[in-house]
């Protein structure tokens, strides 16, 4: 909520306070002893592992027992170790961990929990969903991958080797970079080393302001390739591209505005009649679906016990304005269908809608079935 991310932060925050307005709207979660409303309290991390434990620790004091993160890979370990070591200490405290964008592939393979639950598509899932659009541009020859310097980053930079390697062994990487996360004020030197490898795309997996700053710099560099980006969808970056990102800016995510659905449609019309500035546009489909699918688990199970609503959100099946997800009981791995948009301009055809009031959209080139996202796990959860 504060440090160089903080806009991520409170957009996340927007889409849960709908979420749960609109849990709450409808009378709350049914329960045996009458129903009672969701409450949403907000702690900030700052961007830092040991602010976020602090937090952890504070929101358990104030009773919380649902615990949502997502803004850094980093911290979702963090938070997972930590609670993973409390629930066992504990038992009348425990708590589960629902992560929104934390994706590095770990959480949900050798570090997987029985009490954290990702409802993102996971790192690897991502780039294989990029990866679909690659292997299709036959003039693609030479690529520069640049990340940030941290588990995820290093994660996305590594499966993007693998999966080039697999896919397009006919690619050349001409660059491949990580930068301090979060402390890079001018990428102009970036920027002139992409140039200067002679690369026609960058794959980057850069998110806030890391994003929006480095395809900025890129820009104003003179550099017209593609980019695949898992982010290039929000927070400043189309409006700091501009007319540059037309064609060239790739973006993979869970739900895109400009999916050709009434449902959808009605979705992004409804979070935009509640957060009507062009700043707060940053709506993502799976945070509802998250919030969803914790009513239906406390529903089920009858309870707000840690243990038996843990069980239910094993076998959460939730759908909403025409869009559905299942959670994978064998890692916690939220299974969902994932959409490659490309940029561009408002008005022409499969773009209704514009992002932050920018003019430009992303209008959709691939759309991934569950089935295809869908990913092997090495899990092996320990269950209590």
């Amino acid at each position: 909520m504060s440090g160089p991310f903080a806009n991520t932060g409170e957009a996340v925050f927007r889409n849960l306070l709908w979420a749960v307005e609109r849990v709450n709207a409808r009378g709350g979660i049914k329960l045996p002893g009458g129903a009672r409303p969701l409450q949403l309290d907000r702690y900030d991390s700052k961007g830092q592992n040991e602010e976020a434990l602090s937090a952890l620790r504070a929101a358990m004091d104030d009773g919380a027992r649902i615990v949502l993160q997502g803004n850094s890979s980093a911290t979702a370990a963090a938070l997972v170790d930590a609670i993973d070591k409390n629930n066992e200490r504990d038992p009348s405290r425990r708590v589960i961990f629902l992560n929104y964008a934390a994706v590095d592939p770990v959480l949900t393979n050798e570090r997987c929990s029985f009490w954290h639950f990702r409802f993102d598509a996971h790192a690897d899932m991502r780039v294989a969903a990029l990866m679909d659009v690659v292997k299709d541009d036959a003039a693609l020859k030479r690529v520069y991958l640049i990340g940030q310097d941290y588990s995820f980053g290093q994660a996305v930079l590594r499966e993007a080797r693998r999966q080039l390697g697999a896919q397009r062994p006919d690619v050349e990487i001409v660059g491949d970079e990580l930068h301090p996360m979060g402390k890079v004020k001018d990428f102009a030197p970036y920027a002139t080393k992409i140039i200067a490898s002679g690369a026609q795309a960058v794959v980057t997996g850069n998110w806030g302001n890391d994003l929006t700053l480095l395809v900025k710099a890129a820009r104003e560099a003179g550099f017209n390739g593609t980019f695949y980006t898992f982010y290039g969808n929000a927070l400043g970056a189309p409006a700091a591209i501009g007319d540059a990102g037309i064609g060239r800016v790739i973006a993979v995510a869970d739900w895109l505005p400009n999916v050709q659905t009434t449902q959808s449609e009605a979705f992004y019309r409804a979070f935009r009649a509640r957060f009507p500035k062009p700043a707060e546009d940053y709506v993502h489909m799976r945070l509802a679906l998250m919030i969803e699918a914790l009513v239906q688990a406390v529903e089920r199970a009858g309870s707000v016990d840690a243990v038996p609503v843990a069980r239910a959100l094993e076998q959460a099946d939730v759908s909403l304005y025409g869009q559905r997800g299942r959670m994978r009981a064998v890692d916690h791995q939220f299974q969902q269908q994932l959409v490659v948009g490309v940029m561009d301009r408002q008005g022409r055809p499969g773009v209704q809608f514009d992002v932050e009031g920018s003019g430009y959209g992303f209008r959709v080139v691939k759309t991934i079935a569950p089935e295809r996202a869908e990913l092997p796990t090495s899990c092996k959860m320990k269950r209590p």
